[in-house]
């Protein structure tokens, strides 16, 4: 039985929803005390917002002696959190762990792993950044092709010296793995990143971020291969975003880092990593409890609504305890960590009249990209890593994660003993037609969008002879209880800040122009230009260090670390930067 009371035979061929929305509660139990009221010497900070970005600009601050109270709606980890799937739990087992979307770690992340060393975390002398375990390779997976398996680190031993010509070897050895896709295309893909890779800062942001990532690697005049797996496959994996409309700046920067991290440059760790548990296990419950030892205060249930500005400075936020009551928050400074959606409705037209570029963030775009998870009754190591839909056309993403939490027992710890495993996805695409209902996925029931993403699944890894995904093993399923659909206005309440060209151009800095209030979160502008737990982090640092200048603290700045650049390449940029000023086109870009 699952938590919905019905049997496990519900739907196709013996599954049955769980379907319950989890509920939010303040940590520790019973209604949270009043808000704490201003203290003395400029020192007491008010966070709103409990994500990646909260919980970064908290740590910090109170390592450097601040006093800190961060104010969070649902739960601490915002997105990055993991959570209960309600009445799933059977004798002394927990119940099955569910989550808003699975989590990986690129090596190219560095300031992310940073944070993750500094959380203790019992038995790893690398803290929660112990907790990081390698994936080995990734699958493509077509419907009516052969999938595509694609192991990292395929090019053999990386070039000691990154020339231009070492660099397009390299990229067309390593991208060739990809599939079949016509030797002439493969080395105009070469080509353009070459551009990219030569291309100085300002023409990265005057050309590349204005032009979309398809029209960059004229991807609508090559193959379906080259466009399935070059253009789309890419930016899905690695960007999470769309390659029509994406910003070449955005996608190439990402991929930029992803392959100097396959050539064992500059990075943390290795290209694709995760957690050996649930999220929250692995990471998130060890960061709050660190945080509560260095004197942090949580309020979980506590929804900001306004904040309301006296004297050039914001005086008070506005908040909504769990019982929903008012309340007024009242500190020296104030640190808004809300995604992008959350926090400019709190920004009223009197903050806003005072640092335009809060209102440039009504410009900045979001979308849906939502998890649901399905518990199979046997196991399902599909590949040791993601796999890539690349068909579907929900544009569908998952992972089977039971294979990396070697220190669990999945059936002896969660659920009722019966589920063995966890594959999950991750739905990027929700305003295009499905294959079972012809309905997009925000007309389509929780139910519908459980069968269609299952469907849409096997339509890929079951269409080669093979029965990868047995109807009989799935037990259950479950989905994010922030989408709200099946009816006449479909809402989700926990979006992804997408790139189309142009949005550099509105993301605002972590520093505002009223004195005490700063900006953290995935949409602020950062190194990474992404929104990532690691924009997230290096965003929150930016603004504690900001904060820290106001207050003319002392203490010691957070590093804000940069994603690698390849030294050998710092010529080519320079005489890059004379020729645009010149109105030349990069050197080897050849149209």
């Amino acid at each position: 039985m699952d938590g919905t009371g019905s049997t496990r035979r519900g739907f196709i061929g013996g599954a049955a929803a769980v379907a319950a929305a989890a509920g939010t509660t303040a940590l520790g139990g019973g209604r949270a005390a009043a808000a704490p009221r201003r203290r003395s010497g400029g020192r007491s900070v008010a966070v709103l917002g409990g994500g990646v970005a909260g919980l970064t600009a908290a740590h910090e601050l109170a390592e450097r002696g601040f006093q800190v109270t961060v104010y969070e709606k649902k739960a601490p980890g915002g997105k990055a959190r993991s959570m209960d799937v309600p009445g799933s739990a059977r004798g002394n087992r927990r119940p099955l762990p569910a989550e808003h979307g699975f989590r990986f770690f690129p090596g190219f992340y560095r300031n992310l792993p940073d944070t993750m060393r500094r959380i203790p975390f019992p038995g790893n002398a690398g803290g929660c950044h112990d907790n990081l375990v390698p994936s080995s390779e990734e699958l493509f997976a077509r419907v009516g092709h052969e999938d595509i398996r694609l192991p990292f680190h395929t090019i053999g031993e990386p070039p000691a010296v990154l020339t231009p010509d070492a660099l397009r070897r390299a990229l067309i050895g390593f991208f060739d793995a990809f599939g079949n896709i016509p030797a002439t295309e493969m080395a105009y893909f070469a080509s353009r990143m070459l551009v990219w890779f030569t291309s100085c800062e300002r023409r990265r942001l005057d050309a590349w971020e204005r032009m979309p990532w398809w029209e960059f690697i004229r991807a609508a005049r090559m193959s379906p291969n080259y466009q399935r797996l070059l253009a789309i496959g890419i930016t899905r994996n690695i960007v999470a975003t769309k390659a029509e409309v994406a910003s070449t700046r955005t996608v190439c920067t990402c991929v930029e880092a992803f392959f100097l991290n396959v050539l064992g440059r500059g990075a943390d760790g290795e290209p694709d990593r995760v957690l050996n548990a649930p999220t929250d296990e692995a990471w998130i419950d060890p960061w709050v409890t660190y945080l509560r030892s260095l004197g942090v205060t949580f309020r979980v249930g506590w929804t900001v609504r306004d904040l309301r500005l006296e004297g050039g400075r914001i005086a008070e936020a506005v908040v909504q305890d769990p019982a929903g009551a008012r309340q007024s928050v009242t500190a020296d400074h104030f640190v808004s960590a809300m995604p992008v959606e959350h926090a400019r409705t709190t920004w009223n037209a009197q903050v806003r009249a005072a640092d335009p570029q809060l209102g440039r963030c009504d410009e900045l775009r979001t979308d849906w990209m939502t998890g649901i998870q399905f518990y199979l009754t046997e196991p399902t190591p599909i590949v040791h890593g993601h796999i890539n839909h690349i068909d579907s056309p929900w544009s569908i993403t998952s992972v089977g994660q039971a294979q990396f939490w070697s220190g669990r027992d999945f059936p002896a710890q969660y659920g009722d003993g019966v589920a063995v495993d966890c594959l999950s996805a991750d739905v990027s695409e929700w305003d295009r037609p499905g294959i079972l209902y012809g309905k997009t996925a925000k007309q389509c029931t929780r139910e519908e969008v459980a069968r269609e993403v299952w469907a849409q699944m096997k339509a890929g890894l079951n269409d080669t002879g093979r029965t990868v995904l047995s109807d009989a093993s799935l037990h259950s399923w479950f989905l994010d209880p922030a989408v709200e659909i099946g009816g006449p206005r479909p809402a989700n309440d926990e979006q992804l800040l997408i790139h189309p060209v142009g949005t550099w151009f509105n993301r605002p800095q972590a520093r505002t122009a009223i004195p005490n209030f700063f900006l953290c979160g995935d949409y602020v502008a950062t190194d990474i230009d992404l929104a990532t737990m690691e924009g997230a982090n290096a965003s929150a640092r930016a603004a504690v260090n900001a904060l820290l200048d106001e207050a003319g603290s002392g203490a010691e700045r957070c590093a804000v670390i940069p994603l690698y650049r390849a030294p050998e390449l710092e010529l080519f940029r320079a005489t890059d930067e004379l020729r645009h000023r010149l109105g030349l086109p990069n050197a080897l870009d050849l149209g």
